[in-house]
């Protein structure tokens, strides 16, 4: 079982940083999520070395994974990563998210992403998150709307996905746009 020490609560879901005993689980919720995940998301390897691998890019300073679990039970409900940040005069990093289809519609990613990016400005310093979402992808910008998020750009053939490049919006929240896009903190 991994370990449920929590960074973060909310009213229903709490976040914690992924490890690799949660490979199972998360194959499983991979697997029964196919249908809701494309074309969106990339396919994910969760054999134990495309896993541990997977995992192991979080020990470095670039990169930030979480889980965003049920407080009753600590079932994994979606993931939530920080790619590429960037120290310095920029203090930003770039979102990928996911929800899984058991799950979804509960509001649970909302509320755990709202977390998230409470962490990233408060714990992890960090001053602007970005999120590079497929045009087509209404879900996911409504998610990042109701968190705040505005709409900065498109880019074109932004990234692989699914046998060719895809173009993407660009939607983005910086910590001045904290309480306007997070809300207060509800402990």
């Amino acid at each position: 079982m991994p370990d449920q020490s929590f960074l973060v609560r909310g009213p229903r879901v709490a976040v914690r940083r992924i490890s690799f005993e949660d490979r199972e689980e998360i194959a499983a919720l991979t697997r029964e999520s196919a249908a809701l995940h494309h074309p969106w998301i990339p396919a994910r390897d969760t054999t134990e070395e495309a896993f541990r691998a997977y995992v192991a890019k979080f020990d470095q300073p670039t990169h930030e994974g979480f889980v965003v679990c049920l407080r009753e039970g600590g079932a994994i409900v979606g993931g939530v990563n920080i790619n590429n940040i960037v120290r310095g005069g920029i203090q930003s990093g770039a979102l990928g998210y996911v929800a899984y289809a058991s799950t979804t519609g509960h509001g649970y990613m909302t509320e755990g992403l709202r977390l998230v990016v409470r962490y990233a400005f408060t714990e992890l310093g960090l001053h602007r998150l970005e999120a590079n979402i497929q045009p087509g992808n209404v879900s996911s910008v409504r998610l990042v709307e109701r968190l705040g998020f505005r709409l900065e750009g498109h880019s074109p053939r932004f990234q692989y996905v699914d046998g060719a490049w895809r173009d993407h919006e660009r939607w983005a929240v910086t910590a001045e746009m904290t309480e306007q896009a997070i809300g207060s903190d509800p402990r």
